[in-house]
């Protein structure tokens, strides 16, 4: 099982730009489209009541004003990966797409494949409830 820092060095040997890195927290920027968007991922170590670690993958998707929560909990009841809860972003409450994996079998290939999936569908969302801005 690997821990949050053997996470944090497989994300840069992996040749991501990590913007921020603190004990329990890495940022990457993730450039999307040759280039002409961007989607900044965060990932942090949680635990469960059991002290399991999990790893949470998340991007913030849109500021919380005017947003139908109706719409956020059928994407949660839909999607197969990620689900929306809403976290504040610099003292904003902004809706966040995320996704909590057990440390336990994760691998180099998985956390790479889980920063794509959730940072792509994250700026495909950030598009479609920001009449295509790039928020981040």
């Amino acid at each position: 099982m690997p821990s949050f820092n053997q996470i944090r060095q497989m994300l840069a040997e992996a040749g991501f730009r990590l913007s921020v890195q603190e004990e329990d927290v890495v940022c990457i920027e993730l450039s999307l489209e040759q280039g002409t968007r961007h989607q900044a991922i965060f990932l942090s170590e949680l635990e469960d009541d059991d002290g399991r670690p999990y790893l949470r993958v998340s991007t913030a998707v849109s500021p919380t004003t005017g947003l139908d929560a109706r719409r956020a909990l059928v994407f949660n009841w839909q999607s197969r990966v990620g689900y929306l809860a809403i976290g504040d972003l610099d003292g904003v409450p902004y809706l966040q797409l995320c996704e909590n994996r057990p440390f336990e079998g994760l691998d180099a290939a998985e956390v790479h494949r889980l920063v794509l999936e959730i940072g792509g569908l994250g700026d495909r969302m950030e598009r479609a409830l920001s009449a295509d801005g790039d928020l981040l």
